[in-house]
């Protein structure tokens, strides 16, 4: 029978040993981030300064990272949709490779110089991010409770590796693109191309079993041990609902999509901020190597710091953070700075805190049967935000400049803190009432 078949409850005795697959699922998962991780972010590197030098406008060039957004907001719910059905490999492994397509179409419109033609490439590379993000929920498929922020923020620091290296092939990326006679922007996505397809061959191949389907399976045979009924399907408008009547998903949902839209925002702007001042492409590569070194490198502190001491503590601590970074880079001067260098250092350790703290919550207060479908909501609504905030942020540096986008994007910082204190007072009434009915 295929793996991804329905299949009746059988025995946990026959089923593959949960440690053992999590532990091989650990190893595929950061393989496939660190692939990824160079694909998605030498692409993300450049997409400003090319949208920029293919349309001729400082407002429109946010609209590259705004289609790659927007790409990652339609795959998260594909991806979630297959995951459902058929477990997490299927669709991770065809979203990097739209994401390859993606990068390639990038490539032509800079030949061509058909800045629509861009957008549509930056909407496909954006299925390679959500492939990336949504990796981080298949680690805690098979982990147990209290290890579920270590599992997902492991996976999350395994991009590290690709994504310092990335920004830093953006000048070697131009040069290669002189040797391939083709625009020096357009390098960059030739490499992210490789990469990604090296992402979807090694999800493709190695991601077996699937950890979703082989969780889903002990689940239905501890179910037949008890004699517990079968969970029914639910609709969209099913988990809209069971989002809004939880308080404390609905506030991770909302601290989550805040952190992504807060990060988004800045960071695709920063490179315009710094070529403004005359910055040059190596320059621009090493703040954005930092800044991302910020995103991955420290998550398994702040998985730690969840499992230890609560996932809503994490999130204001990540809001706070994040409000120190706005700081620094909005009173920036063009070009470089090291307020520029250390806000965006801090603006990505503010999202790394910010978003592992979220997700795992998502994940804690999701039933396993609706997890999936519940994740791909949440990545949705976070990257429609992102979506949003790329969008704004063009526009608002077009017309105010870079120290007026840190200034709006610290008014949404104090949604997170908000979202964390209710999480707090959320998982504190749960508990009451656990310790009450025994």
């Amino acid at each position: 029978m295929p793996e991804n078949a329905a299949a009746p409850a059988v025995p946990s005795a026959a089923l593959p040993d949960a440690a053992q697959v999590q532990r091989s699922t650990l190893r595929v998962l950061v393989l496939t981030q660190a692939l990824g991780g160079v694909g998605v972010t030498t692409g993300i590197t450049v997409a400003a300064l090319l949208a920029r030098d293919l349309s001729g406008s400082d407002a429109l060039a946010g609209t590259a990272q705004t289609g790659q957004v927007v790409g990652s907001a339609i795959a998260a719910a594909g991806i979630a949709a297959a995951t459902t059905r058929a477990g997490r490999r299927p669709g991770l492994s065809a979203a990097y490779l739209i994401g390859a397509l993606g990068s390639t179409v990038c490539v032509l419109a800079a030949v061509l110089r058909v800045f629509p033609l861009l957008l549509v490439g930056t909407v496909l590379v954006g299925f390679a991010s959500a492939a990336n993000i949504q990796a981080r929920y298949a680690a805690t498929d098979l982990a147990e409770p209290g290890h579920r922020a270590r599992a997902l923020s492991t996976v999350v620091w395994a991009t590290t590796v690709g994504a310092v290296l990335g920004p830093n092939l953006a000048g070697p990326g131009e040069r290669f693109g002189a040797v391939l006679h083709i625009p020096g922007l357009a390098g960059p996505f030739v490499i992210a191309a490789v990469f990604l397809l090296g992402a979807a061959a090694v999800m493709e191949l190695r991601l077996r079993p699937d950890p979703m389907l082989l969780a889903k399976s002990l689940r239905r045979a501890q179910q037949a041990a008890e004699g517990g009924p079968e969970p029914a399907a639910t609709s969209l408008r099913g988990l809209v609902d069971l989002i809004l009547a939880r308080r404390g998903l609905l506030a991770a949902v909302t601290g989550l999509a805040l952190s992504q839209a807060v990060m988004v925002a800045v960071m695709v702007m920063t490179p315009l901020h710094m070529r403004d001042g005359a910055a040059t492409l190596e320059v621009i590569g090493l703040v954005i190597s930092g800044h991302i070194l910020g995103m991955y490198a420290f998550s398994p502190v702040m998985g730690y710091v969840a499992d230890r001491f609560g996932r809503p503590a994490l999130l204001f601590a990540g809001g706070v953070v994040l409000l120190v970074a706005l700081l620094l880079a909005g009173t920036s001067v063009a070009g470089w700075s090291w307020s520029l260098g250390l806000g965006l250092f801090l603006l990505g350790i503010g999202w790394s805190a910010g978003s592992v703290a979220a997700s795992t919550l998502v994940t804690d207060q999701t039933p396993l049967e609706y997890r999936a479908q519940v994740q791909g909501v949440a990545d949705v609504v976070t990257w429609v935000t992102a979506a949003l905030g790329g969008a704004a942020a063009g526009l608002i540096v077009g017309s105010a400049g870079y120290g007026w986008l840190s200034a709006v994007s610290a008014v949404f910082v104090l949604g997170i803190l908000a979202a964390a204190e209710v999480t707090r007072r959320s998982l504190a009434t749960e508990t009451h009432s656990a310790e009450s009915s025994r």
